[in-house]
C-alpha cells in the first residue's frame, strides 16, 4: 500500500506540511550539533546526533510522501536534480574560492570536498536515468520555469501551483521562477 498523497487536500495537509518542515530542519540541526560536538572532542555525542539526523531525514521523507510533495512519477524531477547537482559542483567550488580569498582556508577545503560530492550526485543521478529512463520525454510545447538559484526546472504553468509553492531543491518562492525563453 502506498502512502503517497494520503493527506493532500485534506484537513491534515497543513499539519503534515509543518511536521515535514520541522523534521527537515531537525536534520540540519542535528548534523550541525554533531559537527560542534566533534569539534569539542565529544565523539559519542556526535554519533548520537548523526543517528538522530538520519532518522529525522527519513521522517521528513515520509511526511513529504504523505502530502504528495514530489511527483509520484519522479523521473522528471530526477532529471532536473541531476542537472542541478552537476551545476552545483561548479557553484560550490566558486563559493569555496571566495571563502579561501577571505582567509577561511579550512572551510574552503571542506567546501571543495562538498563540491566534488555534488558532482558525484549528478553522476549517480545520470546513472539512474541511463538505467531506468534512457529517453528524456520531449518538452516541446510545454511551459518550463527555472529556479534562478539552483536551476530546477518546473514543467507546467506556475499558475497551477499554490501561492506557497517553493522550489523543491532550494526553497525559492514561486515568484522567483523565470519562464524558459
Amino acid at each position: 500500500m502506498s502512502i503517497y498523497g494520503l493527506t493532500k487536500g485534506t484537513e491534515l495537509e497543513q499539519m503534515v506540511k509543518m511536521i515535514m518542515q520541522a523534521e527537515a530542519n531537525g536534520t540540519m540541526m542535528y548534523y550541525a550539533l554533531a559537527r560542534l560536538a566533534k569539534e569539542q572532542g565529544l565523539d559519542d555525542a556526535a554519533e548520537k546526533f548523526i543517528e538522530s539526523a538520519n532518522q529525522e531525514a527519513v521522517h521528513a521523507g515520509f511526511y513529504a510522501n504523505l502530502n504528495g510533495r514530489y511527483p509520484q512519477d519522479f523521473w522528471g524531477l530526477v532529471r532536473t536534480v541531476q542537472k542541478a547537482e552537476e551545476a552545483g559542483e561548479v557553484k560550490v567550488m566558486a563559493m569555496a574560492a571566495k571563502m579561501r580569498e577571505a582567509g577561511f582556508d579550512e572551510a574552503a577545503d571542506e567546501m571543495e570536498v562538498f563540491a566534488k560530492q555534488e558532482g558525484h550526485h549528478g553522476v549517480m543521478m545520470q546513472e539512474l536515468l541511463d538505467k531506468y529512463q534512457p529517453e528524456a520525454p520531449s518538452q516541446a510545447g510545454k511551459e518550463v520555469y527555472i529556479c534562478p538559484v539552483c536551476g530546477f526546472e518546473h514543467e507546467g504553468s506556475m499558475d497551477d501551483e499554490p501561492d506557497d509553492y517553493v522550489c523543491p531543491l532550494c526553497g525559492q518562492p514561486k515568484a522567483a521562477f523565470k519562464a524558459r525563453m
